[in-house]
């Protein structure tokens, strides 16, 4: 049951930082004065003013750490607060007790106040007020949906800049929890919640299979979530499938994979390719863009990159074709993930493009390697002998709208083997 008031988490170092997010606190109510605020303090030392509802004695406690806070080197400290801040907000998510959370602080309030963030489910409302949000934000929001705002100057006393910047904060912050709370009082009765969601990978040389793909599964009554296969993309499917948050998955597009391998720019970890199998979801793995390897703009690449093919996708990315032994261990990779973490392997299936696994590598495109392809192809084979694992070969390329109509039915196929076998 939803509580009778929505509740904003504020999390911030309060011995630093207490003028500020009681300013914020104020706009907060200000905005939405039927709304509850609740106070984290995640600072060094211990605050006493009444406006604080979880004192920092009780985040030290929450994180399980018995000795001296006073004693922590900076790094263990902020690793403490983040556990125990964590452990709590966690709770209190769970409880549906808070509908919304906002942070604000430099670097290492952000790194608290994201890290507790990306611990709670994706959708639920996050924002961070930060003076490092018009850098790379990357190793703060990962794969969640974590909100940056520029606060322009430091959070370090209240000017007319700051005052403005968190007083849009504080009304966006407002209005999320406000929105979120009237999409979760809906529950079930979303019409989108029957139906079986599926995730799909895609990159800009895969578009048009993909949303081929796409339509006839959305014509056929599934929910889709196409994920952009750049690092993030990736992680945030799979975090989305190990919540149960999709039912199956059509992982048409693993370029990832090549990134991790050689080292470019759109990695996405060794949890890559695991999250389905893992759950014994229904899902089918292609080879989509592991002719590529992912780059910024031209004069950042590597240098022992410049003698390889190398191809500008655009002004920023320049791509490098994978060459055979890259291949062969892609195909070794992508194989022995699959044995290692499937647990219904008869829902997995590997399905491979035979005519081009990429806009760029069918004949007479600049990425066309037949010897590197059929590397590939030998490498997943060999490695899923023997196994229950499912290898298809289909003589068209991966755009070929033949191919987008075939794996998409054969998806929905396994969805039926997988109702069939549990009401069996």
């Amino acid at each position: 049951m939803a509580p009778s008031k929505n509740s904003v988490a504020v999390i911030g170092t309060f011995d630093t930082k207490l003028q500020e997010f009681l300013y914020l606190r104020s706009r907060i109510l200000e905005h939405d004065s039927s709304l509850n605020v609740i106070l984290v303090d995640a600072g060094r030392s211990d605050v006493d003013h009444e406006a604080i509802t979880i004192r920092q004695h009780e985040v030290q406690e929450a994180s399980g750490f018995r000795g001296d806070l006073q004693s922590l080197p900076r790094s263990d400290l902020v690793k403490t607060m983040i556990s125990g801040a964590a452990a709590i907000l966690r709770r209190l998510e769970s409880l549906g007790e808070i509908q919304a959370i906002i942070g604000l602080g430099g670097s290492c309030g952000t790194t608290v106040a994201s890290a507790v963030m990306r611990e709670l489910p994706v959708t639920f409302p996050k924002l961070i007020v930060s003076t490092v949000a018009s850098s790379d934000t990357s190793s703060y929001v990962r794969e969640t949906d974590i909100t940056m705002m520029y606060s322009v100057v430091d959070i370090a006393g209240l000017n007319a800049v700051l005052k403005a910047v968190l007083d849009n904060a504080a009304a966006a912050i407002a209005g999320m929890a406000k929105a979120y709370a009237k999409r979760i009082s809906l529950g079930p009765a979303d019409a989108n919640s029957a139906k079986k969601g599926v995730g799909i990978t895609m990159f800009g040389v895969t578009t048009k299979g993909v949303d081929a793909t796409r339509k006839w599964l959305e014509r056929n009554g599934f929910e889709v979530y196409v994920f952009h296969a750049t690092g993030a993309g990736g992680r945030a499917m799979e975090r989305l499938l190990a919540e149960s948050r999709l039912h199956g998955v059509l992982d048409l597009t693993t370029t990832e994979l090549a990134d991790e391998l050689v080292g470019g720019v759109f990695p996405a970890g060794e949890d890559r390719l695991t999250a389905a199998s893992k759950a014994g979801l229904p899902q089918i793995v292609s080879v989509g863009a592991l002719d590529m390897v992912n780059f910024g703009p031209k004069d950042t690449m590597p240098q022992k990159f410049q003698e390889r093919t190398i191809y500008e996708h655009n002004p920023s990315v320049t791509l490098v074709r994978t060459t055979k032994q890259e291949c062969e261990e892609l195909g070794r990779r992508i194989s022995q993930r699959l044995k290692d973490n499937c647990i219904e392997p008869g829902l997995t299936e590997v399905w491979l493009p035979l005519r081009g696994i990429s806009a760029i590598s069918i004949e007479g495109q600049a990425y066309y390697d037949k010897v590197a392809d059929e590397a590939l192809f030998t490498s997943i084979k060999k490695g899923l002998e023997g196994t229950k694992i499912k290898v298809v070969e289909v003589d068209l390329d991966i755009n070929d709208p033949r191919w987008s109509e075939q794996v998409a039915r054969r998806l929905s196929e396994l969805f039926e083997k997988k109702s069939e076998k549990a009401t069996a």
